[in-house]
């Protein structure tokens, strides 16, 4: 008979979800959380997971690690989580990681990107959703230094994300024949960024390549904007969040930026039921079309809700077991799996531009996608990672 993990409603399956519902990155944990609504709702219309409907327990992180590690343990400890997904803030998501590995519960990292989840502090119960830092660079760093020139000048948030993509793209400038001439770090929350803009523009470089997201970025850009910078200055990034750009004024919606999901790539929609499905049930529900933060929810409940029925347990080692390795097919073209060696999920990144208006009479389409990389050929190989990650399995 199966017995459920650590006093958990004997007819529920519970998953916690930890998201920064407040602070900067708002506005992509509602969406992540979006996704993960629609994907357990449909779990459940289906029969649930193992016949037992699956209750999803969302809490506020507030864009703080030591905040996060509380809410973990909360939900470990009062809840009694089955297992726990979310977070968009890297150092929130480390810090998550290592509260699920102390409890021996499932993590999945929906949204935060800093290389260390599935690097050098990985860990065998946590898995990530989202692209690494280094899947981002590695896709777009090539594509800025042919489109936009080889003078670079960095701008990054001051912590373990900035840190982690200013890794990568100091990886590929020697292959690349990169000039680096400036480098800023700018404090998460940094809401007056003239005096880095300032710089930028004495420097001269060929592209400004921006490393902010959320609220950060939208600041940056609104003032990069206002000082003239965006006419005389290419800009670029290796993660283009459709959520920030809707937010901009239609002159501050420049640049080439890293996709990570977008609903109107044909490398998307193509012949893949699955993904117009869930693009027109997701639009007719909350009328606006899904970001890629709304992919990383959904694709992260539905894929622990198949590990769990896999495994026909909540048990930790089991259902970590079922979800490495194993092969599906995603909301775009071709399948990905969560990699055995490090847990990160191997699917493709995209590269394009930034419009000011819509196009195809859809007010919400202002991406144009020009170039997509397979995740194998991004992220760093399963040999290296083997180096540096070290699951230790239980005995």
């Amino acid at each position: 008979m199966f017995l459920p993990k650590r006093g958990a409603a004997a007819d529920l399956i519970v998953i916690g979800a930890s998201e920064e519902i407040t602070g900067v990155y708002a506005e992509p944990a509602r969406n992540e959380i979006r996704g993960m609504q629609l994907a357990v709702d449909q779990i459940n219309k289906a029969g649930g997971v193992l016949s037992r409907q699956v209750k999803l327990v969302i809490e506020d992180n507030a864009n703080n690690p030591g905040t996060a590690v509380e809410k973990a343990r909360k939900l470990i400890q009062v809840d009694k989580i089955n297992a726990l997904i979310g977070t968009v803030n890297s150092a929130n998501s480390q810090a998550t990681s290592n509260v699920c590995l102390e409890a021996t519960i499932p993590f999945v990292d929906t949204g935060g990107h800093t290389d260390s989840v599935t690097g050098q502090q990985c860990h065998w119960t946590s898995f990530r959703t989202c692209h690494s830092t280094w899947m981002e660079t590695h896709a777009t760093g090539y594509s800025i230094a042919n489109k936009l020139g080889k003078k670079w000048y960095y701008l990054a948030p001051d912590y373990a994300f900035g840190h982690s993509l200013l890794d990568g793209y100091k990886d590929i400038e020697k292959k690349l024949g990169v000039t680096v001439v400036g480098e800023d770090l700018a404090p998460l929350g940094t809401t007056d960024f003239s005096a880095y803009l300032t710089k930028v523009l004495n420097a001269k470089p060929d592209v400004l390549i921006i490393m902010q997201q959320g609220q950060d970025l939208i600041n940056c850009l609104k003032q990069a904007n206002s000082l003239g910078l965006l006419k005389r200055i290419a800009v670029a990034g290796p993660q283009g969040e459709i959520e920030n750009f809707w937010s901009l004024p239609k002159e501050a919606r420049v640049g080439y930026w890293g996709f990570e999901w977008y609903y109107k790539s044909a490398l998307v929609t193509g012949k893949n039921k699955a993904a117009a499905d869930f693009i027109k049930t997701y639009t007719d529900l909350y009328k606006q079309p899904p970001t890629a933060r709304s992919v990383f929810g959904y694709v992260t409940a539905q894929q622990l809700a198949a590990a769990i029925t896999k495994a026909k347990s909540t048990d930790a080692v089991k259902v970590s077991q079922a979800l490495s390795g194993e092969h599906f097919q995603g909301l775009w073209q071709g399948d990905a799996y969560y990699r055995d060696v490090d847990h990160q999920l191997i699917w493709p990144m995209w590269f394009g531009q930034v419009r000011g208006d819509g196009a195809g009479g859809d007010e919400w389409n202002i991406f144009e996608v020009v170039d997509s990389q397979p995740g194998d050929k991004v992220e760093k190989p399963a040999d290296d990672q083997k180096a540096v990650c070290k699951l230790n399995y239980p005995a």
